[in-house]
């Protein structure tokens, strides 16, 4: 298991956007917002420390929601976290960042602050709200000036997939630290999941190049190869090569899920991934999240299901998207539908 082991907690629904991939507008499940009191928030709190310290792992928050910064104790739970001397990352919202704010969340620990950019300005406004584009590319310079890292996220579908190149010429310009992509998981929204393996292998090959020439001319933006389909494509060109003398049946890479991840929502409701709709193993009011680890998280650790992968020389490194898979034909270990590799190639011989 790695050393690390990262916590998304959502401490509220609260929102000021409506994002059309949103995993709780867009599903229509908005009806009741929740947001977590302070004894819950606290109680979660030292239970994932206690998970830590039974496993040795070093943990590490990424505080979302909604838009954490609207929760009415949010800072108080940032100083809770620099108390007990714990770094932290947030994924939220543009709006109510200033400097000053930025220089506190500086203070408190915020290693990295996550912004999203899903598509050019009419492309983005679309999915988020008017305004949200500018105002996106403007805080930037605002989290950098604190000495945070400023993060730039997209979501991508068929929707947007040919603007993502824009979109990297764009944050380049505004001067983001670290730049990543995800596909679009299926939830109920408006978004077209429909994208082929060519049409996403044509993506990375584009975005591979822009990446290359950026980085020679000096670029200090870092790209961040999230997607696990990266390593099919690296495989193909030659940048990824599978080591000699692994141990059989190790995990080195690939998805989180089952390894060094949990999210946990403002209901409390421990989820394996996120993104995955129906993968809830527990709750943390109820549950020790330790005992729940063991309990609850195996099902997902089952490589060996896996429909296409489990068969796959990438298997201990890649896997694709289990999410993307359950999302698109409602098994967490079907085929990733956006993976390119021909079952009658050497990567399956």
């Amino acid at each position: 298991m790695k050393p690390y082991f990262s916590f998304q907690w959502h401490i509220t629904d609260e929102c000021d956007q409506r994002c059309k991939h949103c995993y709780i507008y867009s599903a229509g499940n908005h009806t009741c917002l929740l947001s977590m009191d302070w004894d819950q928030i606290e109680n979660t709190f030292y239970n994932c420390l206690d998970f830590c310290l039974v496993y040795n792992r070093t943990p590490y928050f990424y505080l979302t929601g909604g838009d954490p910064s609207l929760h009415p104790h949010f800072w108080k739970l940032l100083e809770l976290m620099h108390e007990n001397e714990i770094n932290f990352t947030i994924l939220g919202n543009p709006f109510h960042l200033n400097d000053e704010v930025c220089k506190r969340l500086k203070m408190l620990g915020c290693e990295k602050y996550q912004l999203s950019l899903d598509g050019l300005r009419e492309t983005h406004d679309w999915f988020r709200k008017p305004g949200s584009y500018d105002c996106t590319l403007e805080k930037i310079k605002c989290i950098n000036d604190a000495g945070i890292r400023s993060v730039i996220m997209t979501t991508v579908s068929k929707t947007n997939y040919k603007e993502v190149p824009g979109i990297i010429d764009e944050i380049v310009a505004a001067g983001a630290n670290i730049f990543a992509f995800s596909r679009y998981v299926p939830s109920g929204g408006d978004l077209d999941a429909s994208m082929t393996g060519k049409e996403y292998r044509s993506l990375l090959a584009e975005c591979d190049r822009k990446f290359k020439e950026y980085e020679k001319a000096g670029c200090e933006t870092y790209f961040n190869k999230k997607d696990h389909l990266w390593t099919l494509y690296e495989y193909e060109t030659g940048e990824f090569k599978i080591p000699e003398n692994v141990e059989k049946g190790m995990i080195y890479g690939g998805c989180n899920c089952g390894n060094c991840h949990i999210t946990i929502l403002p209901s409390g409701d421990i989820y394996a991934c996120r993104r995955v709709g129906d993968s809830k193993v527990g709750n943390a009011f109820d549950d020790r999240i330790a005992d729940v680890w063991l309990t609850g998280m195996e099902s997902f650790r089952e490589y060996t299901k896996f429909s296409k992968c489990s068969k796959c020389k990438l298997l201990a490194w890649c896997r694709g998207c289990p999410a993307v898979a359950k999302g698109t034909n409602g098994d967490f270990y079907a085929a990733d539908p956006q993976c390119w590799a021909d079952e009658s190639g050497e990567l399956f011989a």
